[in-house]
């Protein structure tokens, strides 16, 4: 295989990643303003989902090239809503 194509390859890879990773990443913030929205209504919320991509989005990091995600907790979803709720 010549280098030409041996870059080549690489870099489709990598781009892929990526593209799966901004895919994943938007999918991860959408729930997460989901997760919020219920907890600021006052009704209940999981963060299942969320963490569902976030691991999805760390399988990917250990690949290399993209970040890594933290799980979240039902706490952090509260904590955040509360600091919301105090600045309107």
């Amino acid at each position: 295989m010549s280098v030409h194509k041996a870059i080549t390859q690489h870099v489709n890879k990598q781009n892929s990643r990526i593209n799966d990773f901004l895919a994943l990443d938007q999918q991860r913030e959408y729930y997460i303003e989901e997760a919020l929205e219920l907890c600021k209504q006052g009704k209940a919320f999981a963060t299942d989902k969320i963490n569902e991509v976030t691991n999805r989005i760390n399988e990917l990091a250990k690949q290399g090239i993209i970040p890594s995600r933290t799980q979240v907790t039902n706490e952090m979803i509260q904590v955040y809503a509360s600091k919301f709720k105090e600045s309107n």
